[in-house]
């Protein structure tokens, strides 16, 4: 955090939100990809800080040939990676940081050619109904929003029947831990079940940052009321080689407590389309 800065839990509205986190992403994008960009590659699909990454766990199913959705691409690693794989591929994120990015990767020599990278909001994707046979997120969109059932409605509007929507997210129970790697991220703080959403302040009060908690159960009802299917919930465990530090993840922690959830759902061969999601006050701009 900056100086003068605060962080804290506190109510978080939705558009004060997309504002905050479209503003923070648009930010970081540079120290983002600087901190992170060797772990995960300019064109590798990683799920998550344990190190999983598609090539190994084929959670997505066939790759060669679709049509793929990635929600909250950032810096479009995994997009280039679907791209490289066959896909024919558009990538959506909130922050224009992230997108400038991702089309900077994506233009270098040789890189995967990914078909488009959208600034958008993720509770109002520009796509058309039954467009897409896959959409996919690694960590993007999903904590960044107050609403998201939202994403998972307008998710499964896209998608085509059968398709599958696979979101990994920080591990619900981590909510009720420090976000610190050590001794200290051991020792539960606050109530699993409080959802009030973690918020950062400039010194003027104002939200700056805003990330949305869901237990297991919230991710579990957002996806079937939005007419999907969960077929799996992943919960990676830490590998012994991956020495890594992360934030709050590290070895020391992730021998101990679960810290990502990947969710893999389909939309049913049979179900009717879902409805277009509600307007969100004009919001434009998705999530990273």
């Amino acid at each position: 955090m900056d100086d003068g800065e605060r962080a804290g839990f506190r109510p978080a509205a939705a558009g004060e939100t997309v504002r905050a986190n479209r503003s923070w992403w648009d930010r970081e994008a540079e120290d983002y990809y600087a901190e992170h960009g060797r772990f995960l590659g300019d064109d590798r699909f990683v799920w998550c800080p344990e190190g999983l990454d598609e090539a190994t766990a084929h959670l997505l199913g066939e790759i060669d040939g679709r049509d793929v959705l990635e929600v909250g691409c950032g810096a479009g690693q995994c997009a280039r990676w679907l791209a490289g794989r066959g896909a024919r591929v558009v990538g959506i994120d909130l922050s224009a940081g992230m997108l400038a990015r991702a089309r900077t990767l994506s233009g270098r020599p040789g890189a995967p050619r990914v078909a488009g990278f959208l600034q958008s909001d993720a509770r109002r994707l520009p796509l058309a109904d039954g467009s897409v046979d896959l959409a996919c997120t690694a960590f993007g969109a999903l904590p960044f929003v107050a609403d998201p059932e939202l994403v998972m409605r307008e998710v499964a509007r896209v998608l085509r029947p059968g398709g599958r929507w696979v979101f990994s997210v920080t591990h619900p129970i981590r909510w009720a831990f420090p976000d610190d790697p050590g001794q200290a991220g051991l020792t539960v703080y606050r109530s699993y079940f409080d959802r009030t959403p973690y918020v950062e302040e400039d010194a003027a009060g104002r939200i700056v940052y805003a990330e949305h908690h869901r237990t297991l159960g919230d991710r579990i009802r957002d996806a079937v009321s939005a007419g999907l299917e969960v077929l799996d919930l992943v919960e990676p465990e830490w590998p012994e080689e991956n020495t890594a530090v992360w934030g709050g993840w590290s070895p020391e922690r992730g021998r101990l407590l679960p810290g990502t959830a990947i969710f893999v759902t389909r939309r049913p061969s049979s179900a009717p389309r879902p409805q277009p999601s509600p307007s969100t006050g004009g919001q434009s701009g998705s999530n990273s």
